[in-house]
């Protein structure tokens, strides 16, 4: 019933002119309703009801980055600075600020809350898939930018990405709005028909100029060098780059004046806040301070892009891997893409001026990152792009098309089947408990996005009964869409079968609450009586407690990775101990609290003698601990002495 529903959205392919564009120019069409004008609306609703949905009934805020960005933004809004982060009093230099003042803004609106964090990301997707939608109905036609739109809002990896509060969503959303600006800007220069001419090329070349500015302040230089470097490789292809006319109408001197007047502001400001000036430095160091400009332009762009910043607190994709893990960020639509190869790049018409403007935007970044350290979201920027040559392509409905679905049939049938016999081996084991006791530890993993599927193990599964259903029930609906349906009613099938494969995602998200976040610790923490906290190792593996429980702590043997570099800083907190320090006060008369895991739980009782450890609440393998003696804690009952694991 819903894909019938959704059916309705989408009209039959319009009568074309060679060009590709359909005959009845967007200017020209009546103001009465009709069903194709619903599709940027359908394609709203279907990302929408993915992202909305995970908002309000999310997982909690994991420990690691998710938790620290909505607790810097806190940070921001209370102490009333917005020009340099901090965490635990400590500067934090590493980010540009947008996406901390957009959750600080939020929090002004709705409140402090791990759903109000969330907010500008997931309307950041919904808006980056209306867009991809409108620019694939201008090049191609109301079909070809439905399925666009489909195909970005329904794939792993825009879901994936956005379950952390990362900007990468929202660079996206800049980058794609500044290629489809540059387009709209060269189009009267490259327009063969009246139609195609571009009514508003100034305001576009301002768009362009905007987006890249605005992207800057989401995610650092990287924001320009893609756009621009993928532009360039466009223009020398269709024999503009050194056409006069073309820079007259990007308008590179009014750019540049927009572009500084938007970016140029904060980096000016956090310079001359924090000394020295101009550093140029080409190495980096631990136990060295050399100011803002120096961190954040030399160590966090250029030596890290080199692989030679300090700290090195992060993992690079091979590179093959970060190639080809694109076809599991793309899926299900990447069955698609044979069909895309067989489309025509040559820039004769609009629609080929776009499919290879998208060419060399998706190519320029994945070279890019080929020569640097990368993470597997680095290549979200690139999904826009080929959900335009996707949308494309299924659109045409050619043989590749028909194989790509018949293929999608099987896997999902496949899929369906691997879950069901999953079910029956785990619908009788027991659950106790949580499920971090079903799992493996794989650390050395943790820093790629899916680490933690190497934890999991056949008892783990029967804490996840609900999402495997509800998985299960999805690639069924793919599977029957597949085999059973025409090409458009499979598409819709696919797109039903992902909306409800996220969700399923999300509720299994969820169980692993208490494994990837200290959520219930933070709780136990806020009803136990006064006292400091201390965390045992770095500010990242306990943030969520920051921010549920909105403390500040000791951070016992974490002066490493994130903060360190901040910690260095004239006027810095002196918020780390050592072991010697710990010992002198768990051991005096005042309160303290202290946070651990599995993995530290030795050394701990080591450092303060079981006589000295009141377990106050365990959660998914982290421990909280008090020094009081039973009689001084305020008669809890479920305080209980010792360590004991």
């Amino acid at each position: 019933m819903a894909v019938k529903t959704l059916e309705k959205t989408v009209a039959e392919p319009s009568p074309r002119s060679e060009s590709g564009m359909d005959r009845d120019n967007p200017s020209h069409i009546s103001s009465a309703p009709s069903p194709r004008s619903y599709a940027g609306l359908a394609v709203v609703a279907a990302a929408a009801a993915i992202f909305l949905g995970c908002m309000f009934a999310p997982p909690a805020l994991m420990d690691d980055v998710d938790a620290v960005h909505a607790q810097i933004s806190r940070n921001m809004l209370t102490s009333g600075d917005w020009v340099i982060s901090h965490l635990d009093g400590v500067p934090y230099m590493e980010k540009s600020p947008l996406i901390y003042w957009m959750i600080s803004i939020s929090y002004r609106i709705f409140g402090v809350h791990d759903w109000a964090a969330r907010i500008p990301i997931v309307l950041g997707a919904i808006l980056l898939c209306w867009v991809t939608a409108a620019w694939g109905r201008w090049a191609f036609g109301k079909q070809a930018g439905f399925y666009a739109g489909l195909v970005l809002a329904t794939c792993v990896g825009l879901f994936l990405f956005t379950r952390i509060l990362i900007p990468d969503v929202l660079l996206t959303l800049t980058i794609c709005l500044g290629f489809w600006s540059l387009q709209r800007v060269l189009e009267p220069e490259q327009a063969k028909q009246p139609e195609e001419d571009e009514a508003h090329p100034r305001l576009w070349a301002a768009t362009l100029a905007a987006s890249l500015a605005i992207g800057v302040l989401l995610k650092g230089l990287i924001a320009v060098v893609v756009p621009v470097g993928g532009a360039l490789v466009y223009l020398a292809l269709t024999r503009q780059l050194f056409v006069r006319r073309t820079w007259q109408r990007i308008r590179p001197f009014s750019g540049a004046l927009i572009f500084l007047l938007i970016a140029a502001p904060w980096h000016v400001l956090a310079t001359l806040r924090m000394p020295p000036y101009l550093d140029f430095t080409m190495h980096s160091v631990p136990g060295e301070y050399r100011g803002f400009f120096w961190f954040y332009f030399l160590n966090e762009h250029v030596l890290r892009f080199l692989g030679r910043r300090y700290p090195h607190d992060y993992n690079t994709v091979p590179r093959v891997f970060f190639w080809l893990m694109n076809l599991l960020w793309l899926f299900p639509w990447s069955l698609y893409l044979p069909a895309a190869a067989k489309l025509s790049y040559r820039p004769k018409d609009r629609a080929g001026r776009t499919r290879l403007l998208a060419l060399c935007w998706a190519g320029f970044l994945l070279v890019f990152f080929t020569f640097s350290t990368t993470q597997e979201y680095y290549s979200m920027p690139i999904y826009p792009a080929l959900a335009l040559l996707l949308g494309c392509a299924m659109a045409g409905e050619s043989r590749w098309v028909s194989m790509g679905t018949k293929t999608l049939a099987v896997i999902s049938t496949a899929a369906a089947t691997v879950i069901a016999v999953i079910l029956l081996k785990v619908w009788r084991l027991p659950a106790p408990g949580d499920i971090a006791q079903a799992l493996q530890q794989n650390p050395q993993a943790y820093t790629l996005s899916l680490g933690h599927m190497g934890d999991l193990t056949l008892q783990s599964f029967a804490y996840l009964r609900l999402p495997l259903v509800m998985a299960g029930v999805a690639f069924l609906i793919g599977a029957v869409g597949g085999w059973a349906s025409t090409q458009r009613r499979a598409f819709l099938a696919l797109a039903l079968m992902m909306v409800l494969f996220c969700h399923a995602s999300r509720v299994a998200l969820t169980t692993f609450d208490p494994y990837l976040s200290s959520r219930a610790l933070a709780n136990a923490l806020r009803q136990a009586s006064p006292g400091e906290l201390m965390i045992d190792g770095e500010y990242y593996s306990f943030s969520s407690v920051f921010f549920y429980a909105d403390r500040t702590a000791l951070l016992l043997n974490g002066r490493h990775n994130n903060l360190e570099y901040g910690s260095y800083a004239p006027g810095a907190p002196s918020v780390f101990i050592d072991d010697a320090r710990f010992r002198e006060l768990w051991s005096g008369p005042s309160r303290y609290y202290l946070l651990t895991d599995q993995t530290r739980l030795a050394h701990v009782n080591e450092l303060a003698g079981p006589e000295h450890l009141y377990r106050i609440a365990e959660s998914g393998g982290k421990f909280l601990f008090t020094n009081s003696t039973p009689g001084t804690a305020s008669g809890n009952a479920e305080l209980r002495k010792g360590a004991s694991w």
